[in-house]
């Protein structure tokens, strides 16, 4: 088994890394939890198991490589272990809980914080983020169990600690999480220069019409090259509700338009699945107009969440923006939607 610099030196050696030196000042963080990691456990019946070694919180803006250097460390670790995407995580959780509180149990939590620690010594998160109060609340003791267990936690996030559920409902609630978080684990900034994920799609194509066997192969193409064939399904619970993306790698989505628009979504659900991702790859928009009106409202009102938030959209469509709603009520509004999908096509879109 490889350190993880040297994993780190073989992916640049052979091509598929860039060397950046702001990556590589993470490495030795890496390299510390794997040796630490490495170290067999002795426990005594007279003494407490040592603490485990100190996990890592990276940082940093979109497409800065913490989701492929926390992946490499991962396959270079031997130890039981398991990788979530957060919100992966948080639905787990809320399932386990439910199952729980069904068994009468006082406590519903500790169930679910023991069937976590059973079997592993290292937690990988990707994209950890807090938004709702209910995940604040329960994110705080699950963590103790975690480190009481002996998990070894690195996750990534594009905000610090300190950001973490920023201005949310009674935070003061969340602030010993924050305070965990900051002595249980070593907070590393990653700032590299360049957004890598919007450089791969730098330059390429990201509207297709028409909707055709050709527009298909393209977008498989793409998505190809940035989920490498890994991907897995995301769940987004909101306000008691299931939106399921079909396939998500590395911050990147994948989803039909039935998927997301054919479907009693609203403004809530697309504003949480624009905080979830940074890229979606949006396939097969029919032609808009009185035979599709409710699906047409949902789709302006997705474009106006994925905008707002930035997000980078590859779609595949009917027609091009302009003739996309061409009759019907709506139409004459749906001209800033338009114009909305003109500008995100632009060369760099998204990296702001």
């Amino acid at each position: 088994m490889m350190t993880v610099t040297q994993a780190y030196d073989a992916a640049v050696t052979d091509g598929r890394l860039t060397r950046d030196p702001a990556q590589e000042g993470v490495l030795p963080e890496l390299d510390r939890i794997q040796a630490a990691l490495a170290e067999p456990v002795r426990k005594s019946l007279f003494r407490k198991a040592p603490p485990p070694p100190k996990g890592l919180y990276m940082w940093g803006g979109v497409g800065r490589g913490k989701s492929m250097l926390m992946d490499l460390a991962y396959a270079q670790m031997d130890v039981p272990k398991k990788r979530q995407h957060f919100h992966a995580f948080m639905q787990w959780v809320h399932a386990e809980i439910g199952e729980a509180r069904k068994t009468g149990v006082d406590d519903a939590i500790r169930p679910v914080a023991a069937k976590l620690t059973a079997d592993i010594r290292l937690l990988a998160f990707d994209e950890m983020q807090i938004s709702d109060i209910t995940d604040a609340m329960i994110v705080g003791r699950l963590f103790e169990a975690l480190f009481a267990a002996g998990v070894t936690v690195i996750t990534t996030s594009n905000r610090p600690p300190v950001d973490l559920y920023k201005d949310g409902l009674n935070r003061d609630i969340f602030l010993p999480f924050i305070a965990l978080l900051k002595d249980r684990m070593v907070v590393h900034e990653l700032a590299a220069a360049q957004d890598y994920r919007q450089g791969r799609l730098a330059g390429a194509e990201s509207y297709f019409t028409p909707v055709n066997a050709d527009s298909r192969a393209r977008i498989a193409a793409i998505w190809q090259d940035i989920s490498h064939g890994e991907s897995e399904p995301l769940t987004l619970r909101i306000k008691g509700r299931d939106v399921v993306l079909p396939q998500f790698h590395n911050g990147v989505a994948r989803a039909s338009f039935y998927d997301l628009c054919g479907k009693p979504l609203g403004a809530a659900d697309y504003l949480a699945l624009a905080d979830a991702v940074r890229v979606l790859i949006l396939e097969d928009v029919p032609s808009l107009g009185r035979d599709n009106f409710n699906e047409a409202k949902r789709f302006v009102t997705l474009i106006d969440a994925l905008y707002e938030a930035r997000v980078r959209l590859i779609c595949s469509a009917a027609a091009d923006p302009e003739y996309l709603y061409r009759e019907g009520e709506g139409s004459f509004e749906f001209a800033r939607t338009a114009s909305r999908l003109r500008e995100m096509q632009a060369d760099g879109w998204g990296s702001a």
